[in-house]
């Protein structure tokens, strides 16, 4: 049994079952017929990660044990490892952490409930890189060849370090792009001019400028109109690329406004994909570690006319 951590942790075909997982959920509303408590424990803010996280649990049937660190006991010294104790001690089942630290779960790694990681510092982000394959999925329903860009602050982004893994190993072929001084060196894919970016991709996935991990100083305007997607740029783009972002949007920055809720755009269905990803998320956990097993799950009627995932391409 393993904690829900990093991508590399992953192979194609859980890649794949945790997709057709997410395509049933869609479509059904299971819920988990015996009393489960989930941890939500989020050291950094969030909305999306936390909401869409507290919605699948309640979607499930799970009793949620929110937790607030500026009211906690963190403030008194308390540390992760003591903390993440406490809620094993009283009963959770399971835990979701957000943490500022990129190795918040080494220290965890014998804790015998199932860990979801929700954000690790700049080094990983699963849920979202598992959310965004399957807007593309749908969007696309394959992977194989597809031109995959990620543009913006690569260095300090644990989405772009957890995507480029997740989707190079279902196919497709990724790329970064982005002002010189936002390229992580150590990512072994391809870097290409962002113009280059806007005419080759079928995928341009845009990322936020993290002003909050940044000390120098920072020209706004002066970025949108050299690594911005501005509406000229989108003119440019593929007839049928499309654009993500994983969010929150520096509106004007990385992305004109006008552009956020434009057609090519699926930033929002990414928002509204994340609820069933993480419902699949941790149902998988429960199951692989014995907390519930398929007769706990109560499957309601279908409740919507979508077809399940039959098969994503991989490169073999």
């Amino acid at each position: 049994m393993k904690h829900f951590l990093t991508v590399e942790d992953m192979s194609a075909n859980e890649i794949i079952s945790l997709l057709d997982m997410t395509a049933y959920f869609r479509q059904n509303e299971p819920k988990i017929s015996e009393q489960l408590f989930i941890a939500n424990l989020f050291f950094e803010p969030s909305t999306r990660t936390k909401m869409s996280f507290t919605v699948a649990e309640k979607k499930l049937g799970l009793e949620i044990l929110d937790f607030h660190a500026e009211t906690s006991s963190v403030k008194k010294g308390e540390s992760l490892y003591d903390t993440v104790k406490t809620f094993e001690a009283i009963g959770a089942n399971a835990l979701v952490i957000r943490h500022e630290d990129d190795y918040w779960a080494e220290e965890l790694a014998n804790v015998s409930i199932p860990i979801i990681n929700a954000g690790a510092g700049k080094a990983a982000h699963p849920t979202q890189s598992l959310l965004d394959a399957y807007t593309i999925y749908e969007e696309f329903g394959y992977f194989e060849g597809l031109n995959i860009v990620i543009a913006g602050d690569i260095k300090h982004s644990r989405v772009a370090h957890s995507n480029i893994e997740m989707l190079t190993t279902l196919g497709a072929n990724v790329f970064v792009t982005g002002a010189p001084e936002f390229i992580d060196e150590t990512i072994n894919v391809p870097y290409i001019s962002f113009e280059q970016a806007i005419k080759h991709c079928d995928v341009l996935m845009l990322l936020r400028i993290q002003h909050e991990r940044h000390n120098e100083s920072f020209d706004i305007s002066a970025y949108h109109k050299q690594y911005g997607l501005t509406i000229q740029r989108e003119k440019s783009m593929k007839q049928n690329a499309i654009i993500l972002h994983p969010a929150p949007i520096n509106r004007g920055v990385e992305i004109d406004s006008s552009l956020v809720e434009c057609g090519r755009s699926r930033i929002f269905k990414q928002m509204e994909n994340g609820v069933f990803v993480r419902m699949a998320v941790l149902v998988n956990q429960l199951l692989q570690w014995g907390i519930i097993n398929d007769y706990k799950i109560k499957k309601c009627a279908n409740t919507k006319g979508e077809q399940p995932i039959r098969k994503v391409r991989t490169v073999n």
